[in-house]
């Protein structure tokens, strides 16, 4: 599959999320993006907390529903990021949100 790039030297590995929306659903074609210092190709991955297949790669798509962490060589392990199979979701933006942003929801079945 396709990744976006990430750029590297990021002081805490992160877990992108494409589309980027929260919580994410199967039914949006996911793609994880594992960002963070290190090696490329040294991605560790979890899933609902035990490691988990596709070990190396810095991004996978996903199609089982579940919580993913990712871990890098030097910024460690990852927030978890959700995804979901619910037939209806309310969403927000996979962003930091601060006190007084506008924000969109999406409500999605």
């Amino acid at each position: 599959g396709w990744c976006p790039l990430s750029p590297t030297g990021a002081q805490t590995t992160q877990l992108l999320v494409e589309p980027p929306w929260r919580p994410a659903v199967l039914w949006d074609r996911v793609t994880l993006t594992c960002q963070g210092s290190g090696t490329l190709g040294a991605t560790t991955w979890y899933k609902d907390g035990r490691r988990w297949g596709q070990q190396g790669r810095d991004c996978l798509s996903v199609t089982e529903s579940g919580s993913y962490m990712c871990e890098r060589p030097g910024t460690g392990l990852s927030p978890p990021v959700m995804v979901s199979d619910d037939d209806l979701v309310l969403q927000v933006p996979a962003r930091a949100l601060l006190e007084g942003d506008t924000v969109t929801l999406r409500c999605r079945c």
